[in-house]
C-alpha cells in the first residue's frame, strides 16, 4: 500500500495547503454484508490516514435498486452525496443528466486508457469524458460448493447440464439442500442468465439480452431456459423466498447446503467465515460457460461539486484505481481488479483464477455485461425482466407464458 499511502499523503497536503484541512467524501453504497464491509474498510482506512474524511451512506440491499431510490431523492432535494456506488446503465443515465464530475484530467495523467478494457469504459465513459471509476469486475456466472459435503457424497465438479443436474438429485437425496437460493428478483436473474448463457451460447445472449432482438426473446432456446429454471426450482429449500444472499451463502459454510449459484462477492462470504477455497469450497464456471465471464463492475460515479472536481473527490478517484488498492481491496471482496496490467499472485485461487479468465476473455470476446447487475440493458427493460423470471420461478407461468410474457415486457420498456 505504500503508494497509495504516498497518493494520500500528496493530496491531503494539497488540501491543507489550499484549505485548511482535508474535505470529506460521503459515499453513497450497497456494501452491507459481512465481506463487503470489511472491502471497503480497505478505502475508508486508507483515506483516514491522510486525514480525509468519509462520511457512509450505506443502503442495504444487493443490486443497488434501493440505493437509486434513495440517490434520485437526495439529487431531487439539491443535496447529492459526493460519491455512489453504481453498475452500468445506471452511471450512463446520471451522466446523461450532466449530474457527474468530469474525471478527465486524473484518466490522462494516471494512465487509465491503457489499463481498463473497452467493456468496461463502455459505461466509466460518456461522450469522451471520465464520469466513473472502477473498483472491481465481479463475474456472476459462478457456482460455489461445500466441498466437505462433496467429497461425503462423492461428487465429482460437474462440467455438463446433465451432471449438474445429477449432481444436485444426489445432493437432494442424502437429505441437504441442493441449491442454496434466495427468492429475490435479482437473485433469480443471476441464476437466469448463466443458464441462458449455457443454454443458447454467448450469440444468443448477445442477440437477447444486449440487443433485445425479438426473435431471440420469443426462440425456442428462450423457452428450453424457463424449462431449465423449473428445474432448479426443485431444487431449493422451502424457506427461499425473501432469503438474502449472504444468507444463502452461510448455507455452504455451515454445511446445509451444497451448490449456489451466485457472483463472485459470495467468496467474500467464504473468506470472511475464515474458509480456504479448494480446501473448503471450490468455485467453478456455471457448466456450459467455461469460456465466457459475465461480469459487472462496481464503480464510482462523482457528482459534480461545483466547477472543478474537489481535493477529496481527485484523491478517492485515483485511490481507487492505484495498484496497491486494486490488490489490496479485492483480495478482500473476492471480486478481481479491473485493472489488467497487475501482478494477481496475492489473490486466493479463485481470485487468480478470475482474473487469468477475465483477462482472456476480454481478449477473445468472450467478456459480456451482465443484464442481472446493470450491464446489458437499461433498468427499465432489466426490471420488467426480473418480473417475468420472478413470476416464472415462482410458478405464476409456464414456460411458454413466461417467453410471451418477456418479449411483451421488453417491447413495452424499449
Amino acid at each position: 500500500m505504500r503508494r497509495l499511502t504516498k497518493t494520500f499523503t500528496a493530496v491531503a497536503a494539497l488540501a491543507i495547503a489550499g484549505t485548511a484541512q482535508a474535505e470529506d467524501v460521503e459515499v453513497l453504497h450497497w456494501w452491507t454484508a459481512g465481506g463487503e464491509a470489511a472491502a471497503l474498510n480497505v478505502l475508508k482506512e486508507g483515506l483516514a490516514e491522510d486525514d480525509i474524511g468519509w462520511q457512509d451512506m450505506p443502503v442495504a440491499g444487493g443490486g443497488g435498486t434501493q440505493a437509486m431510490t434513495v440517490l434520485r431523492a437526495r439529487v431531487t432535494s439539491g443535496n447529492a452525496p459526493t460519491a455512489v456506488q453504481m453498475l452500468g446503465f445506471d452511471i450512463t443515465d446520471w451522466a446523461k443528466e450532466g449530474a457527474l464530475a468530469n474525471l478527465n484530467s486524473i484518466a490522462e495523467e494516471q494512465g487509465w486508457n491503457d489499463v481498463i478494457p473497452a467493456a468496461l469504459q463502455q459505461f466509466s465513459v460518456y461522450e469522451g469524458e471520465w464520469v466513473a471509476v472502477p473498483v472491481n469486475v465481479h463475474s456472476t456466472n459462478w457456482v460455489w460448493a461445500d466441498k466437505s459435503i462433496l467429497d461425503e457424497l462423492g461428487i465429482a465438479q460437474p462440467t455438463t447440464w446433465d451432471e449438474f443436474l445429477a449432481a444436485l438429485q444426489t445432493a437432494k437425496d442424502a437429505g441437504y439442500t441442493a441449491l442454496a437460493h434466495g427468492g429475490q428478483a435479482w437473485q433469480d436473474a443471476t441464476i437466469f442468465e448463466a443458464v441462458a448463457m449455457a443454454t443458447g451460447g454467448p450469440d444468443f445472449y448477445r442477440s437477447a439480452f444486449i440487443e433485445l432482438d425479438e426473435e431471440a426473446l420469443g426462440s425456442d432456446t428462450m423457452k428450453e431456459v424457463f424449462d431449465r429454471m423449473g428445474t432448479l426450482r426443485g431444487f431449493v429449500d422451502d424457506n427461499f423466498s425473501g432469503r438474502d444472499w449472504n444468507l444463502a451463502t452461510a448455507m455452504l459454510i455451515n454445511d446445509e447446503a451444497v451448490f449456489q449459484l451466485m457472483g463472485d462477492w459470495a467468496k467474500g462470504e467464504f473468506l470472511n467465515a475464515g474458509q480456504v477455497p479448494g480446501e473448503d469450497f471450490l468455485c467453478f464456471r456455471f457448466p456450459g460457460t467455461q469460456d465466457q465471464v459475465m461480469y459487472n463492475s462496481d464503480q464510482f460515479a462523482l457528482f459534480n461539486q461545483g466547477d472543478e472536481v474537489s481535493t477529496a473527490q481527485s484523491a478517492l478517484a485515483e485511490a481507487i484505481l492505484s495498484p496497491e488498492f486494486q490488490i489490496a481491496f479485492n483480495k478482500v471482496k473476492g471480486s478481481v481488479p479491473a485493472r489488467t496490467d497487475l501482478d494477481a499472485s496475492e489473490l486466493d485461487a479463485c481470485g487468480q483464477q478470475g482474473y487469468d479468465e477475465y483477462i482472456a476473455a476480454g481478449e477473445s470476446d468472450n467478456l459480456l455485461g451482465s443484464f442481472a447487475h446493470g450491464y446489458g440493458n437499461p433498468a427499465s427493460v432489466k426490471n420488467a425482466m426480473y418480473d417475468v423470471i420472478t413470476a416464472h420461478f415462482n410458478g405464476e407461468y409456464d414456460s411458454e407464458t413466461a417467453v410471451e410474457e418477456l418479449v411483451t415486457a421488453v417491447q413495452i420498456n424499449m
